[in-house]
């Protein structure tokens, strides 16, 4: 992670300079001292790359003089429709622009300090990257960026106000850099051990084998694991930080999905490997709550299995009896991220009482053709828990769309041989998805994100660099900043 630190505000000396510019501003601040320094430089660069500050422009000088490598600048457009959100993006389109500088200053003195905060937000989360297994990179394609000086008018606020976004940022890296990993790395073994690391945070961690697990009787999870030379673990994360039941989070983390015996298509299938985004999420936004020491009482759980077609792997027909005592008769091995919740998620509820509970899951290919890669499917039997993750949706970036749920999907999963069948056929996939998962929640406040569409970016997007987005991570923080925290 970018090294951030702050300054009061001084054009600064062997930096690049980094500008946010309003729509139709004029020259204000540091904009309007290094234009003076530069000999009027800012203003040419601005007039002949027809650049007004508008959302989503970017315009570049090389070597401007008064020591400074460069300048850049990023537009915010109308300042009446200034949100957090467009300065997250703001800031992400100048890190997109300073790869080849060491260090950079960003020109915040136009801002309030939680403006500076949020800008800087977004440029740190658009610099990630995972060059772990990349031993031939060139030197020109090696980022050199590694400090951000914010420059701003109060500075010691801004110091202090940074960390809690530190907090945030690192368990959405964590959260990326978990789903990034190849599975021959990161199998449901790994990924726990990586989990108990986590214990550094103040987070307290607990660890279940197989043993522990068949003796409790997760038979659904158990089943979709059969297959695999790699055993399974769940592993439940708690975080002590305020009075009163826990919000619950619980993840899918099949470390890798093959489709078991019902295999998917060869191609593509390398995806797969975030198929444990979900439990990714969860991971992620535990350390967050725990670095930042969020007043409130969380509780994570994560289910990670690998699902492969073993000698001894799942057949379609089989019934399993889930920890629930209720029977499921698996017609397809690859609806198996269902499996693996139904146990986690009765068991979360019967062991610890949460106060609501919500899953993240890859969970279907049919939301993606519901929805694309813009939202994230959200099901849920609690009208005040729904409001409040749109709300928090909306305001982190990481989108919902509400989906229906109801009888009349729920008898799609009717079995003639046992209690339920884990898929209802094509149409309405994500939902009757959904519906399977209702049936372990005995009516507790419940909501299902499925997050098939939004786990991972083929193509840089605002503060979101290809590849593993961590969605799920910022989401789910400010749903408790915004309602579960005390004061």
């Amino acid at each position: 992670m970018l090294t951030v630190d702050f300054a009061p505000v001084a054009l600064p000396a062997t930096h690049a300079l980094a500008l946010l510019v309003p729509e139709g501003a004029s020259p204000y601040g540091l904009w309007k001292e290094a234009d003076e320094a530069t000999g009027g430089a800012v203003t040419r660069a601005f007039a002949a790359a027809d650049f007004s500050g508008k959302d989503g422009q970017t315009v570049t000088l090389l070597s401007p003089g008064a020591g400074l490598t460069r300048i850049i600048a990023a537009g915010l457009g109308k300042p009446e429709s200034l949100s957090e959100r467009k300065l997250e993006e703001a800031g992400s389109a100048l890190a997109a622009l300073l790869g080849r500088d060491e260090q950079a200053a960003l020109a915040a003195d136009g801002l309030t300090t939680a403006q500076a905060l949020q800008a800087a937000t977004g440029l740190v989360l658009r610099s990630y990257r995972f060059d772990l297994y990349r031993t031939k990179l060139k030197p020109e394609e090696k980022p050199k960026f590694a400090r951000l000086l914010i420059l701003t008018a109060d500075s010691e606020a801004a110091r202090a106000g940074w960390p809690r976004h530190q907090a945030v940022i690192s368990g959405v890296f964590l959260a990326r850099d978990l789903a990034t990993e190849p599975a021959n790395v990161l199998n449901p073994v790994e990924m726990a051990t990586r989990i108990e690391a986590l214990r550094e945070t103040g987070l307290e961690v607990e660890i279940f084998g197989p043993d522990q697990m068949l003796d409790l009787g997760f038979g659904a999870l158990m089943g979709v694991a059969q297959g695999s030379a790699n055993p399974p673990r769940m592993v439940v994360m708690k975080w002590h930080g305020g009075e009163g039941k826990p919000v619950a989070f619980i993840g899918k983390g099949v470390t890798f999905d093959t489709g078991g015996i019902s295999i998917k298509p060869a191609a593509n299938m390398e995806d797969m490997k975030w198929d444990m985004a979900g439990a990714a999420a969860v991971t992620g936004v535990m350390s967050a709550l725990a670095r930042r020491k969020a007043k409130v009482n969380a509780i994570g759980l994560v289910g990670l299995v690998e699902n492969m077609p073993g000698h001894n792997a799942q057949r379609p027909g089989d019934v399993v009896k889930s920890y629930s005592g209720q029977t499921i008769e698996v017609l397809n091995t690859d609806a198996e991220g269902r499996l693996v919740l139904a146990d986690v998620i009765w068991f979360c509820q019967e062991k610890y009482e949460p106060r609501c509970m919500i899953d993240l899951a890859t969970l279907t290919g049919a939301i993606i053709i519901s929805l694309g890669h813009e939202h994230a499917g959200l099901f849920s039997n609690d009208e005040d828990l729904a409001a409040k993750l749109l709300a928090a949706g909306s305001a982190s970036g990481e989108k919902l769309w509400r989906m229906p749920l109801g009888k009349e999907y729920d008898k799609m999963l009717k079995s003639d041989i046992a209690d339920m069948k884990n898929i209802g056929g094509r149409p309405g996939g994500a939902i009757t998805a959904a519906q399977f998962i209702a049936r372990f929640v005995n009516e507790k406040p419940w909501a299902h994100l499925d997050i098939a569409g939004t786990a991972w970016a083929s193509k840089d997007i605002a503060t979101v660099p290809k590849g593993a987005t961590g969605f799920g991570v910022r989401l789910l923080d400010r749903l408790v900043a915004d309602h579960f925290e005390a004061a």
